[in-house]
């Protein structure tokens, strides 16, 4: 069975705005890995408008640092799933928007054979978590305290605590902790 793995960039404070974040060429080669690792993200409406059609754009342009461009390179490639009731149709290649239910659309994408699946942006990841359907949980916590913003977990109810275990953490250079939890 595929990982369903929820993946975001927060400050100390739990914000998760992406215009309040840290990011430097160590965090988005981590999150090339990560990217690299996945055949399948899965996103809303809203995070997939901020995520194309600007990637795409930067892979055209090469006009970029090689971070950032191995970046838009690896986001590419991935095919994506929007779950949206309002957009027509996908702006790029590799997108399908799914109408259905989403617990069971992952279910069968998790049956699938193929390798992991990223989930990003908030309010898709917080239903997924709420039907208990993540199973790892990478977060990277920039040395931000953003005061203000949208705050990761915000309003997220589930049926019971989820006690996670710690698989492994990173340090980076600039203090950013890259955390990977999965689920006991």
């Amino acid at each position: 069975m595929r990982k369903l793995i929820f993946a975001i960039n927060i400050t100390l404070d739990g914000c998760c705005d992406h215009t309040k974040q840290f990011v430097d060429e160590e965090t988005l080669e981590y999150s090339t890995h990560l990217t690299r690792e996945a055949d399948l993200q899965v996103f809303g409406r809203k995070t997939y408008q901020l995520m194309v059609p600007y990637w795409p754009e930067v892979l055209k342009n090469q006009s970029e640092t090689k971070a950032v461009t191995e970046f838009a390179r690896a986001f590419d490639s991935v095919n994506k799933i929007v779950f949206s009731r309002s957009l027509d149709g996908p702006e790029d290649r590799n997108t399908r928007i799914v109408r259905t239910n989403l617990r069971d659309e992952m279910l069968k994408l998790k049956q699938e054979e193929g390798k992991n699946i990223l989930v990003g942006g908030v309010d898709i990841p917080s239903q997924l978590m709420e039907l208990g359907l993540v199973d790892e949980y990478r977060f990277v916590v920039g040395p931000t305290i953003a005061g203000a913003g949208r705050r990761l977990l915000e309003g997220v109810s589930l049926p019971k605590k989820l006690q996670l275990k710690l698989v492994e953490s990173k340090f980076f250079k600039s203090g950013c902790v890259a955390l990977h939890y999965s689920k006991q």
